[in-house]
């Protein structure tokens, strides 16, 4: 099964919101719909992010990469419930290296 990772900014907390609920949320979301293999929080020149590894089903390259997007969006879009997010990646493992899909 082709892994992917979501790599979504995190710029803020909304009101009354923990910091550990955006991981909760994050994982939540996506696990709803793919395998989550691993997920970490780092700080990037400043910015906190998270990102999740996943697995898609296998098919062909174009609906794999089409459900890792949907999946990252859905991701996304549970995670602002709780912060306010910056960009989002989606990366594919290919030969070793993780290429932005």
């Amino acid at each position: 099964m082709p892994s992917y990772r979501a790599v979504l900014q995190i710029t803020g907390l909304r009101p009354g919101q923990p910091p550990e609920r955006v991981m909760d949320a994050a994982r939540e979301a996506l696990g709803s719909l793919h395998h989550v293999e691993a997920h970490q929080i780092d700080v990037v020149r400043g910015v906190p992010q998270i990102t999740l590894r996943f697995l898609v089903e296998a098919e062909n390259d174009e609906a794999e990469v089409a459900a890792a997007r949907r999946a990252a969006l859905v991701l996304q879009d549970a995670v602002e419930d709780v912060a306010t997010t910056g960009r989002l990646q989606v990366l594919r493992r290919r030969r070793g290296a993780w290429i932005p899909v």
